[in-house]
C-alpha cells in the first residue's frame, strides 16, 4: 500500500514537471526539457525507486543517458543534491581532464539551480596529491565562483559503489528530496544504479553526463583513469 502511494505522488509529480517546465527555463536555459528527459524523469520516479536491485539495474539500463537538466531539478531544486563523482588527481593535486567535463556540467546545474545544493565525492586515490578527490573538486567549483557554504565534500570513498555508500547517509540527515547524478557518460549507468540502491527506494535519482545541454563540451567526458569507478 505504501508503496502505490509512493508511485501515485511520484507520478503527479513528474507530471508537474511537465507544467513547471516553461517558468524553469527561463531561468536556466539548459533546464528545457525534451522528450528524453520526460522519459527518464517517469523512470526515476516510478520503477527506478523500487528497492530490488535487479529492478533497480533494468530500470537503469532503459534510460537514456542526457546533459539536460533532469525533472526532480525542476519539481524541487531546493530538496535536489548535485552529486559530483571524482576522478584520481594529478601528482600535484590538480583536477585531471577527465574530471573537467564533469565539474563543468556540475557548475552549469549549479548556476541555473542555484538553490540546489551540491556534494563532491571521492577519497584520497593518489598519495601524492595530498588531498581528496571531493576537496579538489570543491575548490574548483569555488574557484569558478560557486558559495563555499554550498558545497559539503565526502573524503573517505574509493570506488563508485563507495561514493553511494558513504553519500547516501549525508542526503538523509540533509534532508534531500531527490539527487542528480553527474559523471562521465561511460560511467552514469553504474553510478545511478549503486546510488538507487544506496537510497532504498527513499527518493529519485537521475543523472547527467556532460554534453551541449549544459555547455560541457564532449558527451564522453574526456579519457582517461576514473579513479572513484
Amino acid at each position: 500500500m505504501l508503496f502505490r502511494v509512493k508511485l501515485g505522488i511520484a507520478c503527479l509529480a513528474t507530471a508537474a514537471s511537465v507544467a513547471g517546465i516553461g517558468a524553469s527555463a527561463d531561468v536556466a536555459p539548459q533546464a528545457r526539457a525534451d522528450g528524453p528527459v520526460l522519459y527518464n524523469g517517469l523512470l526515476s520516479t516510478t520503477g527506478c525507486l523500487i528497492p530490488n536491485y535487479q529492478v533497480i539495474k533494468t530500470c537503469s539500463s532503459l534510460e537514456v543517458l542526457s546533459p539536460r537538466a533532469p525533472v526532480i531539478l525542476n519539481i524541487n531544486p531546493v530538496g535536489t543534491r548535485l552529486v559530483v563523482l571524482g576522478a584520481r588527481l594529478n601528482n600535484n593535486g590538480s583536477v585531471p581532464r577527465v574530471l573537467v567535463p564533469r565539474l563543468q556540467a556540475a557548475l552549469a546545474l549549479a548556476r541555473g539551480f542555484p538553490t540546489a545544493g551540491i556534494i563532491t565525492t571521492g577519497g584520497v586515490t593518489n598519495r601524492r596529491a595530498r588531498k581528496s578527490e571531493a576537496q579538489a573538486m570543491k575548490n574548483w567549483l569555488v574557484k569558478h565562483g560557486v558559495a563555499p557554504n554550498r558545497i559539503a565534500t565526502e573524503n573517505r570513498s574509493r570506488s563508485t559503489a563507495e561514493n553511494a555508500k558513504f553519500v547516501a547517509p549525508m542526503l538523509f540527515r540533509g534532508g534531500a528530496t531527490g539527487v542528480v547524478v553527474v559523471t562521465s557518460h561511460n560511467h552514469l549507468r553504474r553510478a545511478m544504479i549503486n546510488f538507487r540502491s544506496a537510497v532504498h527506494g527513499g527518493m529519485p535519482v537521475a543523472g547527467v553526463v556532460p554534453g551541449p545541454g549544459n555547455g560541457s563540451g564532449s558527451s564522453s567526458g574526456g579519457l582517461g583513469s576514473m579513479g572513484s569507478s
